[in-house]
């Protein structure tokens, strides 16, 4: 275990870190901190929750605190690209809470919403920009921002930023930025695009620096299945929400109709709650997010699209209010808590329909998922449903509307494990991200 007070940094840092409950470095920060308070270019690899906001954050903060200079109009001494609004807020707050005790400028860009407030915190220049890259360029071709004063560059969850299409908004922003500079490169994985967007921006020396998959972060889930009849889903999710140990959540709904609904019906049951989807507007989506994170909003409904980009402290439990058809989605879902080494709840209500979603999840896991039939909806028709289904080693036959024999379905190996206590969730504990 690392000590941030071994890393190198300025008093002043360490006293935000230790102000917010940490003393540990995440191993993302242990290994990139001191290549970066050093100067070396960093390639790193590492998901959301892992940490690596901090782990830039601080030797940047570090950086232009040593090297004191004067901002000129429309320009910034570091800049961070970021894929979506969301992650581009998050950075921001994260250099807000670090660089608390330093007398540092910082402003965030994204689209979405009207550029007049961010024109006029760009006048007198910043110290540290962080963007998303569509509303950044904008911003250029109107002579509102320049990027020759760039002394670092930081191209966080570079994976997702192509997968969005951006490669083309980077490499314009890229002839824009200083050839010297100090560059810093993220990503949650290294297909064969990120490794040639690496090798054009980093120096030949720069270090590589990479944490555990996050596949790992399963095992500090407690996940449970809840079978319930599909009438029962409402009044249950309220029964679990208003356990005491469920301070913050995120429900998972399969459309936006869906979370809307469910969002109106925890409101009606008394509980705060937001929906996040697609169709919300960008002042509704950060009024939630905001809510949501300062806590007074204990549960975010949110659909899978939506969630990306989310990275909340402290959520201790994921709520599967429908399953996922696919289930590569669920170990997305469940892996919006236990980040950065802590533990998390994961609930899943199943009804009789998602019997088969539950086997696929459980196949791609390699693992049963435990049974919690100690709640006031238990459906024991769901339950046996799902316990034949086991037994025969197959998905449930699906039931046609004319009639005609079930198709054959992928064959299952593993049996469910025994069923479970109901346990309640303690109080959340602090994530191991600073950020």
């Amino acid at each position: 275990m690392t000590e941030f007070a071994t890393l190198g940094l300025i008093e002043p840092l360490l006293n935000a870190v230790a102000e917010e409950g940490y003393t540990t470095a995440t191993p993302i920060q242990a290994q990139a901190i001191p290549h970066l308070v050093e100067g070396r270019d960093v390639l790193g690899l590492a998901q959301t929750g892992t940490g690596k906001t901090a782990a830039f954050a601080l030797p940047i903060l570090q950086r232009l605190m040593t090297v004191r200079k004067r901002t000129v109009r429309g320009t910034t001494r570091a800049l961070i690209l970021a894929p979506t609004r969301e992650l581009a807020l998050q950075i921001s707050d994260g250099f807000g809470t670090y660089g608390r005790h330093l007398p540092l400028r910082r402003t965030v860009i994204f689209g979405g919403v009207g550029q007049s407030p961010q024109v006029a915190a760009m006048a007198r220049g910043v110290d540290i920009l962080v963007a998303t890259p569509g509303r950044l360029l904008d911003l250029i071709a109107q002579g509102h921002i320049r990027l020759d004063t760039v002394e670092v560059l930081v191209l966080d969850e570079a994976d997702r930023m192509l997968d969005m299409g951006f490669a083309p908004a980077i490499r314009k922003i890229m002839e824009k930025v200083p050839a010297e500079r100090h560059t810093l490169l993220f990503s949650a994985t290294m297909p064969d695009e990120v490794a040639g967007l690496a090798r054009g921006l980093l120096k030949s020396d720069h270090a590589r620096v990479e944490v555990a998959p996050p596949a790992t972060t399963a095992d500090r889930i407690e996940q449970r299945v809840l079978f319930v009849e599909r009438a029962d889903k409402r009044p249950l999710l309220v029964e679990l929400l208003r356990e005491p140990g469920v301070e913050r959540a995120i429900v998972f709904a399969r459309t936006k109709h869906g979370a809307d609904r469910v969002a109106e019906h925890l409101r009606k049951a008394g509980l705060g709650a937001e929906a996040i989807h697609g169709d919300k507007s960008q002042t509704a989506r950060v009024r939630a997010l905001t809510d949501f994170r300062e806590g007074r909003v204990r549960a975010l409904v949110a659909t899978d699209i939506a969630a990306r980009g989310i990275d909340v402290d402290g959520i201790t439990h994921v709520i599967n209010y429908d399953l996922p058809n696919e289930p590569e989605s669920y170990v997305h879902r469940i892996g919006r808590t236990a980040r950065a080494g802590q533990d998390g709840i994961a609930l899943s209500l199943c009804d009789a329909e998602e019997v088969g979603n539950l086997r696929a999840i459980e196949k791609a896991i390699r693992r049963a998922v435990p049974v919690q039939e100690e709640h006031g909806f238990h459906a024991d028709a769901v339950a046996n449903l799902h316990r034949m289904a086991a037994r025969a080693g197959s998905q449930p036959p699906r039931k046609k509307p004319q009639g005609g024999r079930p198709q054959p379905q992928a064959q299952h190996r593993r049996q469910p494990a025994p069923h479970g206590g109901r346990g309640r969730g303690g109080p959340a504990r602090r994530t191991g991200e600073p950020a």
